[in-house]
């Protein structure tokens, strides 16, 4: 029934990309994916892809800059085998975070990636819990942004019981914590900070009550961890009894390991949208759940012409 769908992989994360083929029934696309001696990056696609359905998937994890142009020269060397449809499957969108001018003489990286995927001959991009809303208009051909939401509700359902509360640690992040509390009947906590400069939080108070309380720390991604630290720590003073962390995207860049081992942290909650580094493999804290389920769901229904939005819950 998917005879004329072909998926490739590049290598930011070809294990989430076998498990999709696991799921759908299919082969991974035969593709090689190297680097010239230069460090250039260098695609040979091995089979017939002309009139195919063509799905790649990569996240644009570390090393960005080489995943971005993996992705980029993959597209296009499919545009010119005559592939019928191209859509590329980002579970991690990079460059996300610089989503508007917040000073002067500053880019907004999320569109120009936006336009790099475009003009490079995508049809349709597939993503998962974009870091803003807004940079599914950033381009002008179809975007799917699915949310890990499912998969995380089904773990703290039957991992985390009555009496904890879902904390946002900050206000962009509320319309997310609100409904996860809202499924899962928890009590809902803001947690007011102000950004110093990259990679840096400074916690300045907590709205709601967390005292006497677990909780259950709900963000988007994890960059360097000092967020969540110090987010845990002002919870604790607060009288929380228990934090534990989860998020969809587990960048995990710098000291973020040495941090969370040296917090009060219980668990972090991943999803394998990014592969985890060695570092972060052998921290006991971190428990992997696996979007292959939601990804390959979707990418049956794009190849059949199928609705999708019964997946963005």
């Amino acid at each position: 029934m998917l005879e004329r769908i072909r998926l490739f992989s590049g290598n930011s994360n070809p294990k989430l990309a076998q498990d999709i083929c696991n799921k759908l029934g299919i082969a991974m696309g035969k593709a090689n994916v190297t680097n010239f001696s230069d460090g250039e990056t260098r695609v040979e696609i091995n089979e017939n892809v002309r009139g195919m359905d063509v799905f790649i998937v990569q996240s644009t994890c570390p090393p960005v800059n080489s995943t971005l142009m993996e992705l980029l020269i993959m597209v296009d060397a499919m545009k010119r085998a005559s592939a019928d449809r191209i859509t590329a499957v980002i579970p991690y969108y990079g460059y996300a975070r610089q989503d508007r001018k917040v000073a002067p003489r500053a880019p907004i990286t999320a569109k120009l990636v936006a336009d790099l995927i475009h003009t490079a001959g995508a049809n349709r991009v597939l993503s998962m819990d974009l870091h803003a809303g807004q940079i599914q208009g950033f381009f002008n051909i179809p975007v799917d942004n699915l949310f890990a939401t499912p998969v995380l509700l089904d773990y703290l359902k039957k991992n985390y019981q009555d009496n904890f509360v879902i904390v946002s640690p900050d206000t962009g992040g509320v319309e997310r914590a609100r409904a996860f509390g809202t499924r899962l009947g928890a009590s809902l906590a803001i947690i007011d900070k102000r950004r110093e400069g990259p990679n840096e939080a400074q916690v300045m108070n907590i709205i709601g009550n967390v005292k006497g309380k677990k909780v259950v720390l709900l963000d988007d991604m994890i960059d360097t961890a000092g967020t969540v630290v110090q987010a845990t720590k002002a919870l604790v003073d607060e009288g929380a009894t228990e934090v534990s962390v989860c998020c969809t995207h587990p960048v995990l860049s710098g000291p973020a390991i040495e941090r969370i081992e040296g917090s009060s942290i219980r668990e972090v909650v991943v999803t394998d949208t990014i592969p985890l580094h060695d570092k972060a493999r052998s921290c006991k804290r971190i428990k992997v759940l696996t979007v292959s389920g939601l990804l390959s769901e979707a990418v049956r229904r794009i190849y059949y012409n199928d609705s999708v939005s019964s997946l963005f819950i």
